[in-house]
């Protein structure tokens, strides 16, 4: 009997350039396909036309040539597969589980604040379903008026149709069954008038396309993962297994990112580290330990 052949994926935004934290979680997928002799495979999520940038799309693919991180089959790009996420659209659409949401995110903040919440807390509430309820007249007016609005997934439909959902998690004990529970998370935007799909759906669908059967991404996005599970269901989307390893961190303990102007591997590469030592900096392995 043969072991599966693992298929993982790396998907940064081209954003900015690629810092320690990409690298680790590069490395953990590239890591867990090579060793079962399956597949590595590179997306762009560039869906977001006003930050992604090409130059950026192009320095993600040589810092990783550079790195000795190669990938298997061509890179997708979401912006070029729009129409994927459309036709996944119009199927949630004909399940009644989507409803168009007019407010703005400061009416959001107003009412989540009379009810109680805490907008500035660090996780922040979900949304408080404010035009779930709006009849079919109403949302008819808002959406020919031509004022914007984004597509939501009524969660409480959604589950009434899926029922109890779990996906297998992989961890330093082993795996584990974890069950779902997207209720934090609440009516998530699926899409917005302008673009057809939102991060949640789009690598939900992508994982799909791709065949991917072993999602690796950093601790972060693990409570994404509930909402993306009620999503293959009703898609009728294959699950993959996941795996979510820790991030890295600065020195006050906040994970790396471009909005803290995270060390990037292009200014470690001008500086003369080589690729091993910066594997040995994204695992947090000392240099004393390093082989």
């Amino acid at each position: 009997m043969t072991s599966e052949r693992t298929v993982t994926r790396f998907a940064p935004s081209p954003t900015g350039y690629l810092h320690l934290g990409h690298v680790r979680s590069a490395l953990v997928g590239w890591r867990a396909a090579r060793d079962s002799g399956g597949r590595f495979l590179l997306r762009l999520e560039d869906i977001d036309r006003t930050r992604c940038r090409e130059e950026y799309a192009a320095a993600i693919l040589e810092d990783l040539a550079w790195l000795g991180l190669s990938w298997d089959g061509p890179v997708r790009r979401q912006s070029e597969h729009f129409e994927d996420y459309r036709r996944a659209l119009d199927r949630l659409e004909g399940l009644a589980v989507l409803y168009p949401c007019f407010c703005t995110r400061r009416e959001i903040r107003d009412e989540i604040a009379q009810a109680g919440g805490a907008p500035h807390a660090r996780s922040a509430p979900p949304y408080p379903g404010t035009c779930r309820g709006l009849d079919s007249r109403e949302r008819a007016e808002k959406q020919h008026s031509g004022i914007d609005y984004a597509l939501r997934l009524d969660l409480v439909r959604a589950l009434a149709l899926t029922g109890p959902l779990d996906w297998i998690e992989e961890e330093a004990d082993g795996s584990h069954r974890k069950l779902a529970d997207p209720a934090p998370l609440g009516d998530v935007v699926l899409a917005r008038k302008d673009v057809p799909t939102s991060y949640h759906l789009a690598v939900t669908v992508d994982d799909a396309v791709q065949g991917v059967t072993l999602v690796t991404r950093g601790e972060d996005l693990a409570p994404a993962t509930h909402v993306h599970r009620v999503l293959q269901a009703l898609l009728d989307l294959p699950t993959p297994r996941y795996r979510h390893h820790e991030l890295v961190t600065d020195a006050a303990g906040r994970r790396l990112s471009k909005r803290y102007r995270a060390l990037t591997v292009r200014t470690m590469r001008e500086s003369g580290i080589s690729p091993a030592e910066i594997f040995d900096l994204a695992l947090g392995i000392a240099p004393s330990q390093s082989a």
